[in-house]
Parts: C-alpha cells; structure tokens; sequence
C-alpha cells in the first residue's frame, strides 16, 4: 500500500482500493460519511457536530427499506402467541433469546400475504416485491419459516433464508433470489459484525453456512464469516484480507467440505494470506459438532488448527497405497511441489526431514529436488503478483486520454489547454469526468487530488473511473511539447472514430448525393481540413 503525503490519498496495490482519509475509514470501518467525519474530527479535537452533512441517497434505499420492515415484520410474528411452537423450536436447538436478539431471528406465518399486503400499504408496489424476492406474484414468498436475515458486507439486510421447523416435505432452506443488491459472490454472512473480533483475535475463520456462524456465537466465537454456499470470489476474498491476513478454515466433514477446503485454501494462499484449517470428522458440520461435543472440545481444536499445507498433504496420502514405489515416488514429488509455495524456510527442512526419515530418504536428495522445483517456479510462477503498470490491454489511445487526465489533476495550465482544444475523448464517463475537473478548478481555482475525490464521492459511475486512473502509474507532470504529442494521439483517435461513423452511414445511404456528400467530408477528414 502507498500513501502519497503531498496528495493526501492512498492505493493499495493488492485490492486496487484508493482514496483519501475519509475514504479510507469509511472503507475500512465500514461507516458513512458522515461517521467517518465524526471519527476523525475526535481524534484532532475538532468538533464536527455543527456540519450539516446532506445524506447520500441511493436509488436502492427503497429497497433497503422494505428489507428492515421486513425483518421487524417478522421478529413480532416470532414473538407473538403464533411463534410459540417456532421459539420452542430454536429452544430444543439451543438457541437463546439472546442469540435471537443478536441475529434478529424472525418468523414468517402460514398465511398467504400478510407481508405483501403490509408492504403495499406502505407503498410499495408489487413488481417491486416480486423483483426482490418478498412476495410471489401477490403472495408472500416465505411462509411459515424461521427467518434468518441476510447482511451485505455494509451491515445492510439484502435478503432472508427461511428455514422449515415442521416437517412438511418442502426444501429445508428457502433462500432469496440474487437481485440488484443481493449477490451471494460479493457477500459474507457475519462479516459486519465480525469485523471487530477479526481484528482482535486477529484472525477470521471461514464457515459454509449462517447456522455454522451462529452456532460459534453461542460459545463467544466471534470472528467468523460464512460463505453461504459459494465458491470464493475474488469479491469475498479481498472482503476477508481486509479482516485478517490469518485465516482458519472450519467447513464442513464431509468429502465436498473437504473438497471445499483445498480449493478454497489454494485460492486464500494464492492471494497471499496464511491458512490453517480446523479439521472435522465425517460427517460433522460447526453446527452438529459443537453441540455434540461441546465448547471446549472446539475452541480445542481451534487453538491447534493446523497449517494448510499439512491438511493438503494428510488428504494426499490418503489415496496413496504405500506398497507401490510408483505411487510413494508420485507422493513425495507433490509434497515436494507444494513445499516449494512455503516461504518459511525452517518449516521447508522441517518437512523435507519429515520425508528423508519417513521414506529412509537421503535429506540432501530430497532438497536437491526441492531446489530444482524452487527453480523451476520461480521461472514460470503459479501464481504471480500483478507488478503495479499501466494496463497493457489498454489501447494506445486509451492510455493517451487517461494520461492527460491525469495531467489535470496534477497541472493547472493542462486543465486550460484542455477546454481550449475542445479535448474530446473517448467514453462518455471520460468526458464527464474532465468536465468535473475543468468545474472544479473553476470553482476553486487549483486541483487538489484528495479534495475532488471527496467531491465527487457520490457518482459512482466516474469514481470508478478515477479511481483507475489514480491507481495507475502514470507519470504526473508534463511539459507543453509532450502535452502537444498526446493531444495528437486523441485527435487521431477521434478523427478514426468520425471516420469510421461516415464510412458505415455512408453505406446504409442509397441517395447518391447524400453518398458524394459524406464521402467528401471523409476526404476532408483523411486530409486534415
């Protein structure tokens, strides 16, 4: 991570985050603006209670909404002479009133559209509620289900998972359909919550489901997040390098946990974080085990969880018959391919004694393999670290606009130079975000990096662009002859494009006049008048 003390803004090479201080806390703390002005205004004594923030509004509030009167909805219905039968369910399940409270644990009634009928009356439109997963049609999606409410990584309720406690033959869990604010790849359930106690234990233990989590809290396991039944993504896993560079692995028993757990743990390793793994037996999920076996028994096994490597080498030998050479010989060569993604060096000759006395293998044979494979990886990485660059898949053109961008940022006389050419570039965010920058030097009369990013925080669409173009290494001053050379390689690029417009209308013109016209305005254009 780089933090430029001149421009007051930060990029972190690994997860491509960048910004300025209150970027930097609302991120990383997870709060709003507003909050992260109030955090930082206590910590250099000044008082910030007197500024008027005006709230962002986000086109999904509507919907965030719906959700929170949802879940009150809910929550009464579980505390209410209807609930009794469901809280002596999660009673003989251990779960407390406390746990209920925490986790804001609801019901949803056998009735067919209470809910939709609520929520209409709150105005709310059907289509809305059928598009986010509340109602079907002009009925209540879930019916008769323990109700657990599912967060965005934000805190935000962004949809449910209804589970059945009467046996009636319908699928155990009922889940909300992804939607414009639920995708089940960019979130972690627990992850707001589990934030703090991350950074405390310092480290974040990864489960499969929301009852994994919830049943860790009942024994003070806090840190823990779970993947509701997902893959990791690349979204999920900079969400957990933000928790901890410690992860512990706790999924489930059975042979697809275990699969689980080696992909998971080569993804998690690749992406340079330290993994251990939690081991249960077959077919024992966190749930099941801690309330079979207790909570001494788990936080047991939690304190000697065991390096990633050693889980993926006792699965390895698993499948070894030791009576085949062939077989031994394929084992040691993985074990040996493996070690070589390990940096610490005394546990690469723990592991390379480990073999020599488990195989009566000379110790000196073994490392010379090892230094061969070592070798070998170092040429042709597995997995190698992006180096920070401009993106090469970027055309020439491309790189020219995002340079001169970035040129206004860091110098007042390209801003002017700008807007006296009549700069026309590429993408309509492109040019919109040059137009905020030439407003607000205007405005302001100087470009303060830091500052314009918390000006235009609330456009999502040119942030993102910004942000790229911050995080790239592109150079920061120029001079009026290198200014002239990328002007050019604009122009051209815009002439290109206008060229390539007529000569498609051209082609769809049957009129021969309106043909020689275009044509003539191609050659002009060819020519340079």
């Amino acid at each position: 991570m780089c933090v430029s003390r001149d421009k007051q803004i930060y990029t972190c090479f690994s997860c491509h985050a960048t910004g300025n201080v209150f970027t930097f806390v609302m991120n990383y703390h997870h709060v709003d603006f507003k909050t992260a002005l109030k955090m930082l205004g206590d910590r250099v004594g000044i008082n910030t209670s007197n500024i008027h923030i005006q709230n962002k509004v986000s086109k999904y509030d509507k919907l965030y909404e719906a959700y929170n009167l949802s879940v009150k909805y809910f929550q009464n219905n579980l505390s209410s002479s209807e609930g009794k039968v469901a809280k002596e369910y999660l009673k003989s399940r251990n779960i407390t009133e406390e746990i209920i409270k925490e986790f804001e644990i609801g019901l949803s009634l056998d009735k067919k559209d209470d809910l939709t009928k609520l929520l209409i009356s709150k105005n709310y439109d059907l289509a809305t509620l059928n598009k986010i997963g509340l109602s079907s049609d002009d009925h209540d999606m879930y019916n008769d289900r323990i109700m657990f409410p599912l967060q965005d990584v934000s805190g935000k309720v962004v949809g449910f998972s209804g589970r059945i406690y009467k046996e009636n033959g319908q699928n155990k869990y009922l889940n909300t359909k992804e939607t414009e604010i639920f995708k089940k790849g960019e979130m972690l359930y627990h992850y707001s919550v589990a934030r703090e106690e991350c950074r405390i234990k310092k480290s974040v233990i990864i489960m499969e489901g929301f009852m994994d989590v919830i049943r860790a809290s009942t024994i003070g396991v806090r840190n823990t997040v779970a993947l509701m039944g997902t893959a990791l993504t690349k979204e999920q896993v900079n969400h957990i390098k933000r928790l901890s560079s410690t992860v512990i692995l706790c999924l489930d028993g059975d042979s697809p946990g275990v699969g689980a757990t080696l992909s998971n743990g080569d993804i998690l390793e690749a992406a340079g974080l330290e993994v251990k793994v939690l081991p249960l037996p077959n077919p024992e999920d966190p749930d099941s085990f801690i309330l079979k076996n207790g909570k001494d028994r788990f936080l047991g096994l939690l304190e000697n969880a065991i390096h990633f490597s050693d889980f993926k080498f006792n699965k390895m030998k698993e499948s070894v018959d030791f009576r085949s050479d062939e077989q031994v010989a394929e084992y040691i060569q993985k074990v040996l391919q493996e070690t070589t993604k390990i940096k610490d060096e005394i546990r690469v000759e723990v592991i390379l004694k480990r073999l020599a006395k488990e195989f009566d293998i000379r110790y000196n044979t073994l490392e010379m393999r090892f230094r061969n494979l070592l070798g070998e990886r170092k040429e042709k990485p597995i997995m190698q670290i992006k180096q920070h660059k401009i993106d090469t898949r970027k055309d020439k053109y491309v790189q020219a606009m995002e340079q001169v961008i970035y040129f206004m940022l860091n110098n007042d006389f390209v801003i002017t130079e700008v807007e006296r050419e009549h700069l026309v570039f590429e993408t309509e965010a492109m040019r919109a975000l040059s137009s905020e920058i030439i407003y607000y030097y205007q405005s302001h009369g100087q470009i303060n990096v830091a500052d314009f990013y918390t000006y235009i925080q609330d456009k999502e669409s040119l942030l993102n662009l910004y942000n790229e173009i911050i995080a790239a290494n592109y150079v920061e001053k120029t001079d009026m002859d290198d200014l002239i050379l990328y002007f050019k390689v604009i122009k051209e690029y815009a002439k290109s494009q206008e060229i390539n417009r007529l000569t498609n209308l051209m082609k769809k013109e049957v009129d021969p006049l309106e043909q020689a016209k275009i044509s003539d305005k191609i050659r002009k254009l060819r020519i340079g008048e």
